[in-house]
């Protein structure tokens, strides 16, 4: 707990939910879904993974009433609309997400629309599926909104599934993982109880993923990036966020740029930025690497030959000023002041690739 709240009275609310967390807990799929009372059950996946859509329809049998494999990132309505179709065609009544951020996101966009329970597998470390949060993109716009109807009722996490992640990927949604946690424990709602599900996390994957970018396959690392994923995105569906997800949902939505690539590149800069107002950043930083969290996160990702430049996610240098612009847009909290030009300065930052300097002044 740190040591600022101990004399602070704090609010906790735990979102409902199941969880089967181990090797090979996919195979219970069936068993959970005739326990949310199912009768049938559609599974979602993107194109890439529809032969474990495949697989899972096989797992169900008579459960399973088919297969939409179209799930795009960041969520867009026209996607969601077609996969409504699809669902109201094959009658079913409970929902089986089985992928990572994308595929859990039109789960949830279909669950806000019918109501339908959710059952995710996720097979990445993107957390969303232990959010009460939806982000959906129409007309080149990314929109946020939280409620519990869009909260998977159970989340089926087979270590299994990711042990195939390829190097790039580990690394990306492992990060993208990580900002969840990072801007948890400054949130303007933080408690010690999120608190210390944030630094389980972050240091559980701040250890594996450099593990896992010689070792791809070590069981014991892939256990801990996991675990690690499941309590930042615990932190994630408990807090409000700030800067560092604005920014992130303003590249995403309004310039297409990859999602977990983004996360990964930003979290180094708006960790920095945000550390003078958010002393636990730093501290965790030195006791996990020695040096502040924003210098911490950079290294990690440029020694595991992750992206650390938007130029190199496809951004132009004509962009940052729109992105400026969109990101300072709408009022919320963060809890260090900031202006237009901090933010076109941090974004100019991370466009070139710099390695950040924790609380540098970004603007004028």
């Amino acid at each position: 707990m740190a040591a600022s709240m101990t004399d602070q009275p704090f609010v906790y609310t735990a979102n409902p939910g199941r969880v089967l967390f181990g090797f090979g807990t996919r195979e219970k799929a069936a068993e959970e879904a005739r326990l949310l009372g199912a009768g049938q059950v559609l599974v979602l996946t993107t194109p890439h993974q529809a032969k474990l859509g495949d697989e899972m329809l096989d797992r169900l049998g008579r459960l399973g009433s088919g297969l939409f494999s179209e799930a795009a990132m960041h969520t867009p309505v026209s996607v969601t609309e077609k996969a409504l179709a699809h669902l109201q065609e094959t009658g079913a009544d409970c929902l089986l997400a089985a992928g990572g951020g994308s595929t859990t996101g039109l789960a949830k966009a279909l669950a806000l629309r019918t109501g339908l329970p959710q059952i995710a597998l996720p097979t990445t470390y993107a957390g969303s599926e232990m959010t009460p949060i939806l982000g959906q993109t129409e007309n080149g716009v990314k929109t946020t909104q939280r409620t519990l109807k869009v909260l998977p009722q159970t989340v089926i996490y087979d270590v299994e599934l990711t042990m195939g992640l390829p190097a790039g990927l580990t690394l990306t949604s492992g990060i993208n993982a990580m900002a969840h946690a990072a801007e948890a424990l400054y949130a303007e709602n933080r408690n010690p109880i999120i608190d210390q599900m944030s630094e389980t996390g972050i240091k559980a994957l701040f250890a594996a993923l450099p593990v896992l970018q010689d070792k791809p396959q070590d069981r014991e690392a892939r256990w801990q990036a996991l675990y690690g994923a499941w309590m930042c995105g615990v932190a994630l569906g408990s807090v409000g966020m700030a800067l560092h997800h604005k920014i992130c949902h303003t590249l995403g939505g309004s310039f297409d740029l990859p999602h977990a690539e983004t996360h990964t590149v930003m979290l180094a800069h708006t960790a920095a930025f945000n550390a003078p107002a958010a002393r636990q950043l730093d501290r965790l930083g030195e006791l996990l690497a020695g040096q502040p969290m924003g210098e911490a996160i950079f290294d990690l990702v440029a020694a595991c030959g992750g992206p650390t430049s938007l130029a190199g996610l496809g951004l132009t240098e004509a962009d940052l000023d729109k992105a400026a612009d969109l990101a300072v847009a709408n009022p919320y909290f963060n809890p260090r002041p900031f202006n237009r030009a901090d933010i076109r300065a941090l974004l100019q930052q991370a466009y070139a690739g710099q390695r950040p300097q924790t609380g540098a002044r970004q603007g004028g």
